[in-house]
């Protein structure tokens, strides 16, 4: 691609177009507008820089950095300190780097039995409940092999536990992660309705795979913010996913299914980290565009290929790395609005930092003009990436992705994918990081990302796989972007008619 190698003096030129003003500002105040703005400090964002704060968080000293844990807290810390050491002010509680909140956590007891026949089962080593939920079960088991409707025929499953060899591949347009997740729950609510009192998913070829790889986060249970509806905890029939290898005896006829599932619940702390840079304009330095990321992981799991550290390099290391990046720039040379800098917490546990802190802001909430969120950024083509939120249902400012697409053309120019942020997209991208709780209040809100990859939440996720030189034009695109709404006079106008599809 033609900027990826270009010096960074020819950045700078390509960023002066950014500083002006737009339409309907008068020739004198213009003229004014582009003393003040046209500096940029772009050349701040040093490569070995990003590339150096990369490995320091996605690395294994972190573990991870699970959201919740000591480890998060510790990776926090960290962050905390880059910020200081690059001159940024403390924009967090009570005159600090942090905004600490709870996470409620609901999980299954280790007291909870489960045993088909003879085959005493533990929840989160050789089977998994998909839901946190309270039951007592005594009921026969039905095998019923894939469940056709040829096959449920032949079965009453009222009152009995249902047996379902998992099949399938899905539309070829959708991770088969999320096709199997999404069938076994659609699955499981009918046999329920139909009157089965537990559901039973022995698994395929494909989906063993994924019960290696991926069923750890049903080991972990549901989080959420304390007193959110999620932290309900009701007696529901369960739905529980076996491996492969118990097919040959969970199709034994005669077999009774028992279990008895309890659940508990506590709150425990994550945290935000939120800086500032102050605006050097009289009035619109009480106005902030805020640069959003998250530094979470998934932590310390299941060993796969030897490895148990889920690093997370990609998602969110490189959003870190980059944001402290947009950082320094804003340091070198400060905007005419202040630059507000927010790594949330727990956000692989649903978001909960970012919903937090869009609830309780440490600034008014009105005068945050932008969200400008970085997800994913250093992987894939080394040409290619994506903008959420810049097409309808998802845009909620036309006029925030018009400057982000100006940055585009004046910076990297990156061939945009935009198929990911159609509401037809089977994964759901958009509804899926951190600048979302923003758009729903109504905030000019975008997000940038480099998509997902065959790597994405594995330890395979490590920073030797990053594109540096990807992370560091993508981090220049969130710069040029955030400049440009830092120092024109008006801030983005939000789309009047703004409404997701769910």
């Amino acid at each position: 691609m033609r900027y990826l190698n270009q010096s960074t003096s020819k950045w700078l030129l390509a960023g002066l177009s950014l500083a002006l003003p737009f339409s309907g500002i008068a020739q004198k105040k213009a003229a004014t507008s582009k003393a003040t703005t046209s500096a940029n400090a772009l050349s701040a964002i040093r490569e070995s820089d990003v590339k150096s704060d990369l490995f320091a968080l996605g690395g294994d000293h972190f573990r991870g950095r699970e959201g919740g844990t000591l480890d998060e807290l510790r990776a926090s810390a960290w962050i905390a300190e880059q910020m200081r050491a690059i001159g940024a002010q403390p924009a967090g509680d009570d005159g600090t780097y942090f905004q600490f909140f709870h996470i409620q956590h609901t999980r299954i007891t280790k007291a909870s039995q489960i045993s088909i026949g003879n085959h005493k089962l533990t929840h989160g080593q050789d089977a998994f409940v998909l839901a946190p939920s309270k039951a007592t079960v005594n009921a026969p088991l039905v095998y019923v092999g894939t469940g056709t409707p040829a096959d449920l025929a032949k079965v009453d499953v009222k009152g009995k536990a249902v047996a379902i060899l998992f099949s399938g591949t899905g539309p070829a347009d959708l991770s088969f992660r999320r096709y199997m997740t999404a069938t076994m729950r659609d699955r499981s609510a009918e046999l329920v309705k139909a009157g089965a009192v537990a559901v039973v998913y022995v698994s395929d070829a494909r989906a063993q795979d994924l019960f290696e790889h991926w069923s750890t986060g049903y080991e972990r249970g549901r989080y959420s913010l304390p007193g959110a509806a999620t932290t309900k905890v009701v007696a529901q029939a369960p739905t529980i996913w076996l491996p492969t290898t118990d097919l040959a005896w969970v199709q034994q006829a005669g077999q009774q299914l028992v279990a008895n599932i309890e659940v508990e619940s506590f709150t425990y702390p994550s945290v935000n980290i939120v800086a500032k840079v102050p605006g050097t304009d009289a009035k619109l330095k009480n106005e902030y565009v805020l640069f959003s990321t998250h530094q979470d992981h998934d932590g310390v799991r299941k060993a796969i290929a030897g490895d148990s550290i889920w690093n997370g390099a990609d998602d969110n290391a490189t959003g870190c790395a980059g944001t402290l990046a947009v950082m320094r720039a804003f340091v070198k040379k400060p905007a005419r609005r202040t630059g507000l800098f927010v790594f949330h917490g727990a956000e692989e546990r649903g978001l909960l930092g970012s919903y937090y802190y869009s609830e309780k802001p440490t600034v008014p909430r009105e005068a945050i003009v932008a969200v400008l969120n970085a997800e994913m950024i250093g992987r894939n083509a080394p040409d290619s990436a994506a903008l959420l939120g810049s097409q309808r249902p998802h845009r909620n400012s036309a006029d925030l992705v018009s400057l982000a697409m100006n940055a585009n053309q004046a910076g990297p120019k990156f061939k945009l994918d935009t198929l990911w942020d159609k509401p037809t997209h089977p994964e759901g991208w958009y509804f899926r990081s951190d600048h979302l709780p923003y758009a729903k209040l109504g905030i000019p809100a975008i997000c940038y990302t480099t998509l997902l990859h065959k790597d994405y939440h594995t330890p395979k996720d490590e920073p030797e796989r990053i594109n540096v030189a990807k992370l560091t034009n993508v981090t220049r695109w969130i710069y040029l972007t955030g400049w440009a709404v830092a120092n024109r006079d008006q801030r983005p106008a939000p789309d009047k008619d703004f409404k997701l599809e769910r």
